[in-house]
């Protein structure tokens, strides 16, 4: 049974594919840049503005699909620079508590609407909702 998931507290899709989409108790989330949800428009500011808006944008995801963001198990980061490495870890400490999720960090050569950020991932829910 697949169900797909959809907020209004995270960016709406932008092509073809949903926000997130759950299978029994698993829920695979789409990449999310830092664009404001009511607004569509990518965050104004730095690197660290950007990776705020990403994770607050992932926890809306989370929370529509019955968990929250703690029930990620696997998160992937893709950035167009690495030497962001740093501020996202301490970012991400901000949002998640142990234990953490696996995670990959991947540099890339261009995102979508040119931002600097984009993420990923699966989330276990605690029970079949």
């Amino acid at each position: 049974m697949k169900s797909t998931i959809q907020t209004d507290s995270a960016p709406s899709a932008i092509g073809t594919y949903s926000q997130a989409v759950k299978v029994k108790n698993t829920v695979y989330l789409s990449g999310q840049i830092p664009l404001i949800p009511e607004t569509m428009e990518v965050i104004e500011g730095d690197f660290a503005a950007q990776a705020n808006q990403v994770f607050k944008n992932l926890v809306a995801v989370c929370e529509a699909a019955g968990g929250e963001i703690n029930d990620m198990v696997k998160v992937n980061i893709f950035m167009t620079d690495l030497s962001n490495f740093a501020t996202v870890n301490e970012i991400m400490s901000q949002y998640f508590r142990e234990p953490y999720p696996a995670r990959a960090a991947i540099q890339v050569s261009k995102l979508p609407k040119d931002v600097d950020i984009e993420i990923d991932g699966i989330m276990e829910l605690p029970s079949v909702n």
